[in-house]
């Protein structure tokens, strides 16, 4: 069971860096033509827009993120929905509606607030995409690259930016996810970047950026003492938000480990519990 869940999180993961590259989008029937490029991350999290021509960044807060699997049973993809609010001074100005069906978008709309006129987008075709996403998460733009460089910026509300070397996939076939997620359990979103395992690529390395509420920073984490564990690494790492755990996930051998962390009273990663099963 643990190796197929493993297994099916590698898919998983998979799934949403093709589902959640940046998308150039443009007007459809609109007597003057408008486009905008739509930024997200897993679940529909770190959203923005930018307008052609335009500097600024409006921000996206996900409303509602659906999927529905009824089609699995006849071999169909799962379909996505999306609908964000359109956040300006701190008040819904309109909000975006996408429905994602593997790597294909439709029915994506803009509908204004102040008199609920809904504007058709359509996908810009042909543009060749480099591997490049951002992300606005906490007033901050993450900005990063899923395949053809290394380089991580974090550039802050206040002006001040930082600049990371990501760890770099072990062939070039392999590229960067990336995932947003609560891994501290403190109510704000923190960003994550895998790379597959220099082995065999069963399974994903991690490197994890908390978000520091009182210094509004983002800080990696720092990884635990793997005296005790199985897994010498934050490998395939998942969350368990009702008992606040972390879990991660390797394989040696025959044989697949998995490792729960707790969080100690100073902050860092405790060992608690390993679990093993061989493979059949």
């Amino acid at each position: 069971m643990m190796m197929k869940n493993l297994f099916l999180f590698y898919l998983i993961m998979i799934s949403v860096l093709v589902s959640a590259q940046p998308f150039t989008l443009k007007s459809v029937g609109e007597a003057k033509e408008f486009r905008l490029k739509l930024y997200y991350g897993v679940q529909g999290k770190g959203a923005f827009v930018q307008y052609s021509g335009k500097k600024e960044i409006i921000p996206l807060q996900i409303k509602s993120f659906q999927v529905d699997t009824d089609g699995r049973r006849d071999g169909e993809p799962d379909i996505h929905y999306y609908v964000w609010n359109e956040m300006i001074g701190g008040n819904i100005n309109g909000f975006y509606t996408l429905e994602m069906i593997d790597d294909s978008a439709s029915n994506i709309t803009y509908t204004r607030a102040k008199d609920n006129r809904k504007f058709m987008l359509g996908m810009v075709e042909g543009e060749k995409y480099d591997g490049s996403d951002r992300y606005l998460l906490h007033g901050a733009v993450l900005a990063f690259n899923h395949s053809y460089n290394n380089h991580f910026t974090i550039a802050y509300p206040d002006g001040k930016k930082t600049a990371i070397e990501l760890p770099s996939p072990d062939k070039p076939s392999f590229a960067r996810q990336s995932i947003i997620e609560d891994y501290n359990f403190d109510g704000y979103d923190d960003i994550a970047f895998s790379v597959p395992d220099e082995g065999m690529g069963v399974y994903r390395i991690f490197d994890i950026y908390l978000y520091h509420t009182q210094s509004k920073r983002f800080e990696k984490l720092k990884e635990p003492d793997y005296s005790h564990s199985s897994c010498s690494c934050l490998c395939d790492v998942t969350v368990d938000k009702k008992k606040k755990l972390l879990t991660t996930g390797c394989r040696g051998g025959a044989r697949w480990h998995q490792d729960i962390y707790r969080y100690g009273k100073n902050g860092n990663l405790e060992w608690i519990a390993t679990e093993e099963q061989t493979e059949e």
